[in-house]
């Protein structure tokens, strides 16, 4: 196995290392990497169900969707991610206890008991410290996880959203639990790059055939333009994602508005606003837009339609 710990905080360029891995190469890897704030989406997810949109815009936290299923997680530098990827067996492809054990035998080496609960979580103490997603490409599989080492919480509850009714829609919905960071749990760790480094000995040490590697110049050219064809696209991120359909009420012009938006690669296809006969001739104006807050902002200017900037983050 080949390990390798990325020198990239770059969110974009480390999900497309694992794609571009896991697509181009036959051997098995072990990866680490830290990453800046961001808010990381399921690849069948709705990014507007899962993400608060005025908060991550506000503090320009960007939002990335993965090739994996399951659910929505933050990431900081706080946050430290690992990621498997190996030939794997017809029908034992999807195993999440054989890709989280090892994980799970090095917090203990570290005098912290986890356990694996749930669909893909590891707990201490009942509280979550890890959640786990899985790819299956042909005869391989990528399997990665987060470990909160010192995440900002406080950031975390505010970057995603809790259980929302105003979206019908088949897409993935992520399941919230209460989470606590693994600082103060370590002995002897105190930095999240002690905390790498202590997990990078132990894999070192606990499999004898793993050895360091770097990508090439070439394979970092051809990571560099996934990062800017797939990872950094608003068609990738937002397009992607299932259909659905949005209903919640606004007050325009101290009116009480409802609205209903049924949205397919993330453009408007349907939009029925009822309270005023302007807002319903607005709402077809809608009709063709990206559903995104400047967007709907920009339009909603350019018809001189007197919506609130507060008020338009009710459109999400």
């Amino acid at each position: 196995m080949l390990s390798i710990c990325s020198e990239s905080h770059d969110p974009f360029f480390n999900l497309a290392t694992e794609e571009y891995l896991l697509h181009n190469t036959k051997e098995d890897f072990f990866i680490l990497y830290i990453n800046d704030p961001c808010v990381i989406i399921g690849k069948h997810q709705v990014a507007h169900r899962e993400v608060r949109a005025k908060f991550v815009n506000e503090k320009k936290i960007p939002v990335i969707r993965r090739i994996s299923g399951g659910g929505t997680v933050f990431h900081d530098r706080g946050n430290l991610n690992f990621s498997f990827i190996k030939q794997s067996e017809a029908g034992k492809q999807v195993d999440f206890r054989f890709y989280t054990k090892p994980v799970i035998d090095f917090l203990g080496s570290l005098g912290v008991n986890s356990v694996f609960e749930g669909r893909n979580d590891l707990t201490v103490d009942g509280l979550k410290i890890s959640g786990n997603a899985e790819h299956v490409f042909k005869e391989r599989v990528l399997h990665h996880g987060t470990l909160l080492f010192d995440v900002s919480i406080d950031d975390l509850r505010q970057s995603l959203k809790a259980k929302s009714d105003n979206y019908s829609t088949r897409a993935v919905e992520s399941n919230r639990t209460s989470v606590t960071n693994l600082k103060g749990r370590l002995k002897n760790i105190n930095t999240i790059d002690e905390f790498l480094k202590s997990m990078l000995n132990y894999f070192s040490r606990n499999m004898s055939d793993i050895q360091r590697y770097q990508l090439s110049d070439e394979e970092l050219s051809a990571v560099r333009s996934l990062t800017e064809s797939k990872y950094k696209t608003w068609d990738w991120t937002y397009g992607y994602g299932p259909p659905y359909t949005f209903t919640c009420w606004v007050i325009i012009d101290e009116k009480s508005h409802t609205c209903r938006l049924v949205v397919k690669d993330g453009i408007i296809w349907e939009c029925d606003i009822e309270g005023s006969d302007e807002m319903k001739a607005a709402g077809k104006k809608l009709i063709g837009c990206r559903h995104m807050y400047m967007d709907l902002l920009e339009k909603f200017r350019s018809e001189n339609i007197p919506v609130a900037k507060d008020e338009v983050n009710k459109f999400f």
